[in-house]
């Protein structure tokens, strides 16, 4: 289930509804996890058997983890979870990789093998909620957060529907604490929510869904593209999936406030950034501090010198690029950026107050070196990246075909509205209107934007993670 597809609005207002009017905190808590279950199999019921076992081994695991002070058996215990949330996604998602690889590997060197593949479809979001218990284990062990004692509580932590199948990802002790209080609809900022679930509907429906048909065309082929096509349909690609990502977040936070739970923001305005490693402290938040926290710091973070810290870094980055999928082109997304943050550490810090010139130059080096990582992430095999990337640079296209010219004057008008978005003004004056002009404004707004949607929904592209 989409949030953008119509059958979602009744399910929400269900949902909404009846959440409001229960009166027992667990009585609301017990009917969201039946909506997010159901949300859930409205894509395919038989891989909510994987969520059970997560959520049950991570509950037994916490209880475990608070009975025991001996070393020994609380590491044993957060080896079980590593070993069941790593085992499942390692199988579900990386099995056929890997295998491939070695076939492929031991062909090169002469050994005959016979190539064995599970063919299984990748379970919806897995990536996501895997991440999210693992982490509620592992911040058990670290002792920085207390046990959850109640199944209901942490089953509900784990499914939540906004963020279930594409993050964010949250952490327990955020989310947790706040199932111990009852919300009150009169707290709920809910014109703040609607706008902010528009914005993400905005985003996805009319803008990412909308470019898709010109960015799939080119990459399907872009052989058949002169090299002034590739360069716009790159461009064209990063504002789709920063659209479509981010649109989702927007929605899924709306989504969670209107029911009383705050979720941390996932994308702070990141193709604004200046350098590399201020692109990834705004692009998928959530993602970044989570890889910091679980990947990074074990490894010794920044505390044993410059080498050993490039290497810590260029690790994450490299795992980073393989949770995002199970492809080499996604190996080398994450080595290129990890080169790319290493390099920039490496480079000298300059002035606190640099000119708006040099400013913009730094913006531009930083989009323009995103957009190659983009190109890695979006073709299909490394071969395909790197026709593009010759392509586009070179100038060297000789297909026939090209996308509309027009269609460069779309970033030109989105960066615009992107840079007044930043501000913050036109959301705060909407949010601010009388009651009755704000629904009638809305409604305006909203049957606008679905007559601008395309009319056929394209899944998020992050659901293949």
């Amino acid at each position: 289930m989409l949030f953008v597809e119509p059958r979602f609005l009744p399910f929400f207002l269900v949902a909404f509804g009846i959440y409001w009017l229960a009166r027992g905190q667990d009585t609301r808590k017990a009917w969201l996890l039946i909506c997010s279950y159901a949300f859930y199999a409205a894509w395919d019921y038989r891989f909510l058997s994987l969520i059970f076992v997560s959520t049950a081994v991570d509950f037994c695991v916490g209880l475990g983890l608070a009975r025991t002070d001996n070393p020994a058996q609380r590491k044993r215990l957060v080896i079980t979870s590593l070993a069941v949330n790593l085992g499942i996604l390692g199988v579900f998602k990386y099995f056929d990789f890997f295998a491939g690889s070695l076939a492929e590997l031991l062909g090169l060197l002469g050994v005959p093998v016979n190539r064995t593949t599970l063919e299984i479809v990748l379970p919806l979001g897995i990536s996501f909620y895997t991440f999210q218990t693992l982490s509620y284990s592992l911040d058990l062990y670290r002792r920085r957060i207390e046990v959850c004692r109640k199944p209901l509580d942490f089953a509900l932590f784990v499914a939540f529907f906004p963020q279930l199948v594409a993050g964010p990802i949250v952490r327990a002790g955020n989310f947790l604490p706040q199932l111990q209080r009852r919300a009150e609809l009169r707290d709920v900022q809910i014109r703040s929510c609607l706008v902010l679930f528009f914005v993400g509907f905005f985003k996805k429906a009319c803008i990412s869904d909308n470019l898709s048909p010109y960015v799939d065309a080119y990459f399907a082929s872009p052989g058949a593209f002169d090299a002034p096509s590739g360069a716009l349909a790159v461009v064209l690609y990063s504002i789709q999936i920063y659209c479509d990502f981010s649109g989702y977040s927007d929605m899924a936070i709306a989504c969670a406030g209107l029911l009383g739970f705050h979720i941390p923001k996932n994308f702070d305005f990141p193709y604004f950034a200046t350098d590399i490693a201020g692109f990834w402290r705004r692009w998928h938040i959530s993602l970044s501090s989570w890889m910091r926290d679980y990947v990074y710091i074990p490894l010794g973070g920044n505390r044993y010198g410059a080498l050993l810290t490039s290497r810590n870094l260029f690790l994450t980055m490299v795992i980073s690029g393989l949770w995002h999928g199970a492809a080499w082109n996604f190996v080398v997304w994450g080595c290129f950026h990890g080169a790319g943050i290493i390099l920039h550490r490496a480079l000298p810090t300059g002035t606190t107050n640099p000119s708006f010139a040099v400013r913009g130059m730094k913006w531009l080096g930083t989009y323009a070196f995103v957009l190659v990582g983009w190109v890695l992430f979006r073709s299909a095999d490394l071969a395909t990246s790197g026709q593009i990337l010759a392509d586009v640079l070179f100038l060297s296209g000789g297909g026939g075909a090209h996308l509309h010219s027009g269609l460069w004057l779309l970033p030109a008008g989105l960066a615009g509205l992107h840079a007044l978005a930043r501000r913050g003004a036109g959301r705060r004056a909407f949010v601010s209107l009388p009651p009755a002009v704000f629904a009638l404004v809305y409604g305006a707004a909203f049957g606008i934007a679905i007559t601008l949607a395309n009319a056929s929904y394209q899944p998020f592209i992050y659901f293949q993670f």
